[in-house]
């Protein structure tokens, strides 16, 4: 079945061609366009394109089909081109005519980008989810091992003492910002589209404010050339927003690949954690995080690779736009699952004690040493001079606790700073308004 189809088949190597993976895809589409028909059945009655009755039939039937989505016993059919399709065919084969009208004043276009607006959100939803909880994981361990004192590098060279109290903070911190641009993308995101139909509006009396408010967005997309115009553009903004979160997760990962080569040797994981080699008994791989390093590199090239699809496209729908699904859908299922795998690595986490008694990290303190000349009142640069000079004849002296007392250091992590900071983002998406209306569209 095509909701386009009039009189001709297509050939069949076009059909082919044309629905490419949107079968496979529009499964996760699924519960998303039974919410938008079920809103927009609500505004036809409203407007006088349903009768009640009609109203009440299709409400009836949608919401039969959302419990099979839930319940996973729902599929297309052969022969079926996509969701929408589908949905259209059950109801149409089930009540007849009142099946048949609830396509009025709405196109596959408008249906596709609702569609995927509510699948976004809450996709975003989930994804802010397991970010906090790798959040709440790295402050715990950031807390929990403050005294334990990290070489710290800058070319990859011996630099300062940092702590395991600095580095997993640094990460928690990092998921603070990504979080600030993923709420961006979801005021993006949680804008209605339905109503453009295919980008120029409809001559019925629509009420598209009704279904914004039944479908819990906080606002429309007014300009019907703009909606349309807004797909690829959104996804593109949350891809980049992902693509933050991805960049955390894999400098992370490079970290922790390095700190458990034997020669850093700071950290260790249960063998559990770890993979072997066929030849080699010794080794202890760490293909968990080269995994998500690997997974998030990937999902950092997505905003390039959809901007690449959009960038010479007039205003319009056009077919280039079907194509993106493929790369945005399976992107939050892999970085959720490289959240998660992060999560149960850390959790699991073992930190080897007392690096810096070790003497070839001495030379880590001699900044220490320089500013405790400092503040016996030795000009800046003399110190520096005379550190320097006790270095390079061999009689360097330090001591091995650092005093850093400020804001954000080793001695004053500030991890109850990032936490609010954290949970003034997490209000901001204010997921509880989406939840409730779609709790009442549903009941």
């Amino acid at each position: 079945m095509k909701l386009w189809q009039k009189d001709k088949a297509s050939l069949k190597e076009v059909e082919k061609f044309t629905v490419g993976n949107d079968r496979d895809l529009d499964i996760y589409l699924a519960p998303f366009d039974v919410l938008g028909s079920i809103a927009h059945t609500k505004m036809l009655e409203s407007v006088g394109l349903l009768t009640r009755a009609e109203l009440e039939l299709l409400e009836s039937a949608l919401k039969e089909i959302y419990k099979q989505i839930q319940r996973e016993d729902f599929k297309l059919s052969d022969g079926v081109e996509d969701i929408h399709s589908q949905v259209e065919l059950m109801l149409t084969q089930k009540l007849g005519d009142a099946g048949k009208k609830i396509h009025s004043a709405r196109s596959r276009n408008d249906q596709v980008l609702v569609d995927l607006k509510l699948f976004i959100r809450a996709e975003i939803e989930k994804t802010v989810i397991n970010t906090k909880a790798l959040f709440d994981l790295l402050v715990a361990q950031s807390e929990k091992h403050k005294a334990d004192l990290l070489p710290g590098y800058t070319h990859l060279q011996l630099a300062m003492p940092s702590s395991f109290g600095l580095w997993f903070g640094a990460y928690a911190e990092s998921l603070v910002d990504d979080l600030t641009t993923l709420e961006a993308a979801y005021r993006v995101v949680n804008k209605n589209p339905l109503g453009s139909a295919a980008g120029y509006g409809s001559s019925f009396p629509i009420n598209r404010q009704m279904t914004t408010d039944l479908l819990g967005f906080d606002n429309l997309n007014y300009n019907v050339v703009y909606a349309q115009m807004g797909r690829g553009k959104t996804e593109r903004i949350v891809a980049a927003a992902l693509a933050n979160i991805a960049a955390t997760l894999a400098k992370l990962s490079m970290d922790a690949c390095l700190y458990l080569n034997q020669n850093f040797a700071f950290i260790s994981f249960p063998d559990e954690l770890t993979t072997g080699s066929s030849i080699m008994p010794h080794k202890k791989n760490p293909d968990v995080f080269e995994l998500i390093r690997s997974h998030c590199n990937r999902i950092q090239a997505l905003p390039n690779e959809i901007m690449l699809m959009t960038t010479n496209l007039p205003s319009g729908y056009h077919r280039d736009l079907q194509l993106i699904k493929e790369h945005i859908i399976p992107a939050f299922q892999n970085l959720n699952d490289c959240l998660q795998m992060t999560g149960l690595m850390l959790s699991n986490i073992e930190i080897k004690k007392d690096l810096l008694q070790d003497e070839k990290y001495k030379f880590l303190f001699s900044v220490e040493e320089v500013n405790k000349l400092v503040l016996e009142g030795i000009p800046f640069r003399d110190a520096y001079k005379k550190v320097g000079a006790a270095i390079e004849a061999g009689n360097f002296t330090h001591s091995a606790s650092p005093a850093h007392t400020h804001e954000g250091s080793i001695g004053n992590l500030c991890n109850d700073k990032m936490e609010a900071m954290m949970h003034d983002i997490i209000q901001k998406f204010n997921f509880d308004k989406v939840k409730i209306a779609l709790q009442q569209l549903l009941s």
